[in-house]
């Protein structure tokens, strides 16, 4: 599973999570750090990557196309990239069956 970390989280947790999650990136390192949430939509889309963002627009948009890409939606307000980073990690298990299931568009995390 690759994830592309949209611009309201950190471009490190590629690297800190790229042992479970490997050849992820993050909008900045592949030119979207100014882009629009249709064009990381659709970068996802084409690029096979699960959106991983604080945006709940996403969330919204899920609804309204369904996936791909799927959107993991991290719901902490303001946190730290380590608390990012442990919910991530902590609910690897969790994320691995969304990304499993064909039917799920999106995973909301506390």
């Amino acid at each position: 599973m690759k994830l592309l970390f949209d611009q309201n989280l950190s471009y490190r947790l590629a690297d800190q999570l790229a042992d479970l999650f490997p050849e992820s990136q993050h909008v900045r390192t592949v030119g979207l750090a100014a882009a629009d949430d249709d064009e990381v939509w659709y970068y996802a889309e084409k690029h096979g990557l699960t959106v991983v963002s604080k945006d709940s627009d996403f969330h919204q948009r899920s609804f309204v196309l369904g996936q791909p890409p799927k959107i993991i939606w991290i719901r902490r307000g303001n946190c730290s990239t380590q608390d990012v980073h442990d919910v991530l990690r902590g609910r690897y298990s969790e994320i691995v069956n969304f990304d499993n299931d064909a039917d799920a568009s999106f995973l909301a995390l506390d």
